[in-house]
């Protein structure tokens, strides 16, 4: 193959591994149709695996759309409406819980930073989109008093993160109930990779449960198994 299409033959290989890897009747209760647990909202980052880092053992569990930055909104003709990819599972394969993930050194919320504060949206113009829409959430954010703005960077972003994750699920219980219906369980996380809530890398931590935020409160809601897993860089 010319050398130019390696990325192709690494495609075409991990393809195969995955054929040959899949049990016997892996697709055989999904042929037809879906019924996810959840939909996750995650930032479209390589370093953040969708399924994986929720342990699933097979297909249809977990619906998975992601943008720059876990939105869960978009923009239509200057309005913000709750996305498609969001609502498709919720609307249509019967699906009652959405969790929305950040991850910790968010290249988006960073970019939204640097804009806030005075630098110039990345580009090109598909990036810059979703960096202006979280902007406001940034600059929201900054002037709330959950922010450590004499931290240095890193940390700033790590709560700003956060702080996004909080918005966002905030956005989705605002919507009218014929989009977004009341019961719907709406969940945020921030995955882990760098050690910044604790030792284990790769843990998602569960920041918002349904609109509380308060650590001491939520633990209340998980096994006490999983209490360490409820952390919070702004409460």
């Amino acid at each position: 193959m010319d050398a130019d299409h390696d990325v192709l033959e690494e495609l075409l290989a991990g393809n195969e591994r995955h054929v040959t890897g899949l049990p016997e009747e892996y697709f055989g209760t999904v042929q037809t149709g879906q019924e996810p647990d959840v939909v996750t909202i995650c930032c479209s980052d390589s370093r953040v695996p969708q399924e994986r880092m929720w342990g699933t053992d097979g297909p249809g569990t977990v619906f998975t759309p992601s943008n720059i930055g876990n939105q869960v909104w978009d923009d239509d003709a200057g309005e913000r409406i709750v996305d498609g990819g969001l609502l498709y599972p919720i609307h249509h394969t019967g699906t009652d819980a959405v969790a929305v993930v950040g991850h910790t050194g968010c290249g988006a919320v960073t970019a939204a930073y640097n804009a806030a504060t005075g630098g110039d949206l990345p580009g090109p113009a598909g990036v810059s989109k979703w960096v202006e829409l979280l902007v406001p959430v940034v600059e929201e954010a900054l002037e709330s008093g959950l922010i450590d703005t004499d931290a240095d960077e890193s940390q700033i972003i790590n709560q700003l993160v956060e702080y996004n994750v909080e918005y966002q699920t905030q956005f989705l219980r605002a919507a009218d109930d014929d989009v977004v219906p009341a019961d719907l369980d709406i969940y945020g996380f921030v995955y882990d990779f760098q050690g910044v809530y604790g030792d284990e890398h790769g843990r998602a931590y569960l920041v918002t449960v349904n609109g509380e935020t308060d650590p001491d409160v939520i633990v209340d809601d998980v096994p006490d198994s999983y209490d360490a897993t409820v952390r919070s860089l702004l409460h």
